[in-house]
């Protein structure tokens, strides 16, 4: 949506950019705090490549990348191309986080977890967007120590 508005429209793009960054940054968060501590707890492997520790490792460091790709848009003024590039950047990054999603972690713990695991973190899930509906404060995790922690 935001490649559709005029660069010159800079409140539209930085409303877009604000909510849509925003809604990244809560999203990683429930998961951290919601979905992966039962993946991990469902502990299984996916296609027989990688332990869930070492799906959700990398998927943490994913969300540190995604973090650190909306802090470079925040540097420069909106809609310049720099800004553009960043933008491009920070999509590129959470498109590829999210296909890896898709192929592993959920494909694995949708084949694994029953319906009702499934809705009660779903529901959760959405309580969580909910209360954080103004955001969260960005922070990257250690991979292994938020494993290590929540293994």
């Amino acid at each position: 949506m935001i490649e559709q508005i005029d660069r010159g429209d800079t409140l539209a793009l930085f409303a877009m950019w604000t909510r849509l960054s925003t809604f990244l940054e809560v999203h990683a968060k429930a998961e951290e705090a919601i979905f992966y501590p039962e993946l991990l707890h469902v502990g299984r492997q996916s296609d027989g490549k990688s332990s869930t520790a070492d799906e959700t490792k990398d998927a943490i460091h994913d969300h540190n990348e995604i973090r650190d790709a909306i802090a470079l848009v925040a540097g420069y003024p909106i809609g310049c191309d720099r800004w553009i590039d960043a933008l491009a950047a920070a999509n590129n990054v959470n498109s590829d986080h999210m296909s890896e999603e898709e192929r592993q972690g959920l494909t694995d713990f949708r084949c694994k977890a029953g319906l009702q695991m499934r809705h009660d973190l779903a529901v959760r899930f959405a309580c969580f967007d909910a209360v954080h509906i103004s955001g969260v404060k960005p922070v990257d995790l250690d991979p292994s120590a938020y494993v290590a922690a929540n293994d």
